[in-house]
Order: C-alpha cells, then sequence, then structure tokens
C-alpha cells in the first residue's frame, strides 16, 4: 500500500473542518453572498467518488488515482460541498472487500483532495480506514452500518472529533434484503435510528457530531423507500441533522426516464427528491451529479431570500 505519512496538523485539521461541514457548527448566521442564504440553512451536497470497480451506477470509472482526483474537482465544479469517497461498493449483493485494498483505493485521494481544500467525507464501515482517512484530514465519516459493522467504530468517532453520519442498517448488502421486512417502515427505521444513535452517545460520542440517514435502498424494497421519504418529518423530529441519500437507486426506476434505463438517467428525479429534502430541512443530499440538484437548490434558495 502506498506510504502515507499521519500527522496532528492533519488530525487537528479534521476537527476544525468536521466543525465547519457536520452539524457542529458555528452559530452564527453567515449569509451566502451569491443567494443571501444563511449558510447554516443551506442543504449541503455531496458529491459521491466511488474509487471502485463495482459500485452500481459508476464501478470502474474512477478507480484510477488520477481518474479519481479529478472527477472530485469536477464534482466540486459542479456545485458539491463535500466529496464522500469511498472504496468499498455497497450495492445490492455485494461482497465486503479486504481493509488493505479499501485503504489502497481510498487513502492516496483523501490525502489529495484534503490539499486541494476540498472538505472529505470517507465513507467506509472500517474503523482503521476511518482514523486514517480522518488523520489525513477527512472531516466525516460515513459509515451505512452506523457503527455496527466494526466495533471500534465509535471509539474513532469519538477521538478524533470528525462528524459521523450514522445510517439505518440491517446487515450487510450480500444478506440485506432479507431483512427487508417491515409492518410500519418509517416506525420501525425510525426507532432503530435513534435507538443506534443513543448507543453511541453512550460510548462517548457527542451528539453535534451525529447525521443520521434513513438508509435508502439499504434492506428496503420499492415503495418502502417512497415511505422513507414521504415520513421525513418522523426522522428530523429526532431533532439532529439529516441526509438523504437517493441518488440513482433502484426505486427511482422509471420515475422521470425510461423504466430500466441506466442509472444515470435517474439524476432529474434525484434533484427532485434534493429539492423537496431540502424544502423539509434536510442538513444534506448525497449524489453522483451534483450539478442538477445543485441547480433546484440554488432556485431554492434564492425563492427563500425573496421572501425573508
Amino acid at each position: 500500500m502506498t506510504d502515507l505519512p499521519t500527522r496532528r496538523s492533519r488530525r487537528l485539521a479534521a476537527v476544525s473542518q468536521a466543525s465547519a461541514a457536520a452539524p457542529a457548527e458555528a452559530s452564527g448566521r453567515r449569509r451566502d453572498r451569491q443567494r443571501g442564504t444563511p449558510v447554516d440553512q443551506r442543504t449541503r451536497v455531496m458529491g459521491i467518488l466511488n474509487v471502485t470497480p463495482d459500485s452500481f451506477s459508476d464501478g470502474g470509472l474512477h478507480q484510477a488515482y488520477d481518474a479519481a482526483v479529478q472527477h472530485a474537482r469536477e464534482l466540486v465544479a459542479a456545485g458539491a460541498d463535500i466529496v464522500d469517497v469511498g472504496g468499498e461498493s455497497t450495492r445490492p449483493g455485494s461482497e465486503r472487500v479486504p481493509v488493505e485494498v479499501e485503504q489502497e483505493r481510498v487513502l492516496p485521494v483523501v490525502q489529495q483532495l484534503v490539499a486541494e481544500g476540498i472538505t472529505v467525507s470517507v465513507d467506509t464501515m472500517n474503523a482503521a480506514t476511518a482514523e486514517r482517512s480522518v488523520e489525513l484530514g477527512a472531516a466525516i465519516v460515513n459509515d451505512v452500518s452506523g457503527g455496527l459493522a466494526d466495533p471500534d467504530m465509535a471509539r474513532v468517532v469519538r477521538d478524533t472529533g470528525a462528524g459521523f453520519v450514522v445510517m439505518h442498517w440491517r446487515g450487510h448488502s450480500d444478506r440485506m434484503y432479507r431483512n427487508a421486512e417491515y409492518v410500519h417502515a418509517v416506525e420501525e427505521v425510525r426507532r432503530e435510528v435513534e435507538l443506534r444513535v443513543a448507543e453511541l452517545i453512550v460510548l462517548g460520542v457527542r451528539q453535534e457530531q451525529v447525521v443520521i440517514d434513513p438508509g435508502l435502498g439499504f434492506a428496503k424494497q420499492g415503495v418502502q423507500n417512497w415511505e422513507i421519504l414521504a415520513g421525513y418529518e418522523h426522522f428530523a423530529s429526532i431533532g439532529l441533522p439529516v441526509l438523504v441519500a437517493a441518488s440513482r437507486k433502484r426505486f427511482l426506476d422509471g420515475i422521470g426516464s425510461a423504466a430500466g434505463a441506466p442509472p444515470k438517467d435517474r439524476d432529474l428525479a434525484t434533484a427532485a427528491i434534493s429539492l423537496l429534502s431540502a424544502e423539509r430541512g434536510a442538513w444534506g443530499v448525497r449524489v453522483h451529479d451534483p450539478a442538477p440538484t445543485r441547480a433546484v437548490l440554488d432556485v431554492w434558495d434564492a425563492w427563500r431570500a425573496a421572501r425573508s
């Protein structure tokens, strides 16, 4: 694996970035000069960077280091506030990869993006990868298991002070749909997310570090995802920032595009969900193509600014 330095200054920078990009933000209500909207009220756009050979939408396109770094720059140019770097696919049916392989893919990219001043999130279920990434300057750990896949994750998040996206999770991707059984999906997912956050707080993670993600597409079938979206207020009522991650997922097939079309044709439907999420106060939306989402959010910001 590429030999990367570990520096205390990187860790301190990560904590500083986390306080700016994650929920523990300054209380001052600065206004974006272009949009007139308070910065702490803007919904963040998290751009997806899959440094993998097998992700469901863009696997293999950005696996090489140079391609990954260039795509990250393109994500930012298209409107991403945060770049979420992942080295392990969590598409339905995918199998785990060795942590060493994940780190070979992710760490050099994280280091370079941080050096360029890009706010980085690391998409990982491995505590070791999360810790190295934060040491290199990543501001946020985005764990689709909410810390359940690796019992050391809570310690890493607690000790580094990084922001922590806690997703609803019912098992790894190779078996998650076996667990997609709910009587009342919204109520059950909300209860499980709230319980997981409580467990993390007991383990020393601070509440202000946490962003919750209801886990669209993970252990949820078709209509269950729409129920989760329609029940957004139930998750917001937990009192923590909410990340909505619907981008290009299977339940969007045939919505705004032809049924069976490639996943990238779901970007307009993704942007519509981004707008509806922003209207409801979402902390962030996670997307493959920031441009259409940035456009609709800029319209929403201008609309709100005109009313204020």
